[in-house]
């Protein structure tokens, strides 16, 4: 039998003590505690009955789960902005080491549309997906909170009501003018669709918090607070860049080609699940959505998306 190391039991003793627990209430807890396996830690069971389908297609089980998949990521992604974002005595390593991560985690998504795009039968996607209206990956609430993250709130703004909105314009008007309230109405009579209706009664009001909760906080206002030799560092820049261009155009681009295949399988546009005009919502050029636009050339905000 392996010695028992008393420092480690005094450091245990220690750490209880320090809030207020009594040591031995713990050290007890173990005699009885069961070890720890994997598929209890990862909560495998649960997150493999998560799947539920509302068609008796097989290929509807590939678009939930990818989907799944990527609000975890999405998860991961929000886990580490949050880190920089409530960071005390933020360093220029521990800002680029974070964004690194957060870009490669929407590399891998950007990279795993061919997951969609090839994975599924057109003729089965097209039968369940009338079984989803009218939700929509639109409705994908912590991609949205990823955006009220990354930037400044204006550049989430449909560019035709940008001249109308600044830091004292009340956070309610901001929101009814984020960019992709667009795709959420009847523009024939102004009204909101039921898709958007749905979305906001879920998450508006926790949208409004997170708008002004990070409207000083976000990764370009903490970018902002780096030293000055440190924003010019040309790989930092890049870095900066390459998420901007990953999350706004390399992700939509590879979403909007799948789209595409099965929209568009039967010679014309079929409507999205939650009636936007799926083209111009997620067309970059037609959004122009850039989180960092201080950091691109005037020619390339002109030919953004293009």
């Amino acid at each position: 039998m392996q010695a028992f190391d008393p420092e480690l039991l005094s450091r245990v003793a220690d750490k209880f003590q320090q809030i207020g627990q009594n040591p031995s209430t713990h050290l007890e807890g173990l005699v009885w505690a069961k070890p720890i396996t994997y598929w209890d830690y990862i909560q495998t069971d649960a997150l493999l009955n998560l799947q539920v389908q509302r068609s008796t297609l097989p290929d509807e089980m590939v678009f939930i789960m990818y989907h799944q998949i990527n609000e975890l990521l999405f998860k991961m992604i929000l886990w580490e902005i949050q880190q920089v974002s409530e960071c005390e005595q933020l360093t220029t390593a521990f800002f680029a080491e974070k964004l690194s991560r957060i870009s490669r985690y929407f590399d891998m998504l950007s990279n795993s549309f061919d997951i969609m795009r090839d994975g599924m039968e057109v003729e089965q996607y097209m039968k369940f997906r009338n079984t989803l209206t009218p939700a929509s990956g639109f409705q994908s609430a912590q991609y949205r909170i990823i955006e009220f993250c990354s930037t400044d709130l204006i550049n989430l703004i449909d560019y035709r009501f940008r001249a109308t909105i600044d830091r004292n314009t009340p956070y309610e008007h901001a929101y009814n003018h984020l960019y992709w309230q667009a795709a959420g109405k009847n523009h024939a009579t102004g009204e909101k669709t039921t898709l958007i209706q749905l979305f906001e009664k879920r998450y508006k009001a926790e949208f409004i918090r997170i708008m002004e909760e990070y409207n000083q906080k976000n990764l370009w206002a903490r970018f902002r607070q780096l030293p000055d030799e440190d924003r010019a560092n040309p790989e930092l820049v890049q870095a900066m860049r390459h998420y901007d261009y990953t999350v706004n155009i390399s992700w939509v681009m590879a979403h909007y080609h799948a789209a595409e295949k099965y929209l568009e399988s039967k010679g014309q546009p079929a409507a999205a699940t939650g009636g936007s005009d799926w083209k111009k919502y997620m067309l970059p050029k037609y959004q122009r959505r850039i989180f960092f636009p201080e950091l691109w050339s005037e020619e390339e905000l002109e030919k953004w998306g293009e």
